[in-house]
């Protein structure tokens, strides 16, 4: 099976294919350009490298949130533009439970968190595995409420694992808060990688569908439908 995954939660947009399990090609990049604008050029600078072809992808991947909405709307959009065309299928991908992948194999509850503004993170709590199991369910939570959430569901003196781009914001709080037992992988496996969410469509290859099914998975409302509700509220 030839997979094309794509992430575009934050603020890197990553690229990978993998081909018969293994990974073909990933790519990332940070740039002032917009996801919208750099991102169909590294799909075909993907592609040219595998030596495939679109018409090639079995199975086309998508991060559909947590993270920015704008960009969520980006990759997903692309993936189901691309499964349509091709008429093949898609599955969504949990970008916490991406996150978690990529240190699976750590011995202590995984914590993946995004800085979700507004002084809040999106987090979740996963056990060790490919999949990583859910030990608790995804949030939008002030910090200090989502750690108290994870102690509740950690073993005795047992360590969190973070990752995630919450952590730079967050790393000084989080040791405060937990002392010892906050652990905080190298800065490489850190954050989200596009071979993580590859891996995870592999897996969860039996629930894809067509294009129609593939929809962003948002934990609260956007900010400008915040502002309207409040503003409806004041009139």
């Amino acid at each position: 099976m030839k997979l094309l995954a794509l992430d575009t939660s934050g603020p890197v947009a990553g690229v990978a294919i993998l081909r018969d399990g293994q990974v073909a090609y990933e790519g990332a990049a940070v740039n002032a350009m917009t996801h919208s604008v750099s991102l169909l050029p590294m799909v075909e600078e993907a592609l040219t490298r595998s030596g495939l072809t679109i018409e090639d992808i079995d199975l086309y991947a998508a991060v559909t949130g947590p993270g920015s909405f704008t960009g969520v709307r980006i990759g997903v959009s692309m993936v189901k533009g691309m499964a349509h065309g091709a008429g093949k299928p898609c599955v969504g991908i949990d970008a916490l439970q991406a996150l978690a992948a990529g240190v699976s194999g750590k011995d202590a509850l995984i914590c993946p968190i995004q800085d979700a503004r507004a002084g809040q993170v999106y987090g979740a709590a996963f056990r060790a595995g490919m999949p990583p199991r859910r030990a608790l369910e995804n949030q939008a939570q002030e910090l200090s409420l989502f750690v108290n959430a994870c102690l509740a569901v950690a073993e005795t003196h047992e360590s969190l694992c973070f990752v995630g781009d919450g952590v730079s914001r967050y790393r000084a709080a989080l040791e405060e808060m937990l002392g010892e037992r906050a652990d905080f992988p190298p800065a490489h496996l850190a954050y989200l990688r596009p071979a993580s969410v590859a891996m995870l469509a592999q897996v969860y290859a039996q629930q894809a569908g067509d294009y129609l099914t593939l929809q962003p998975q948002y934990l609260r409302a956007p900010q400008a439908e915040r502002a309207r509700a409040r503003k409806a509220g004041d009139a």
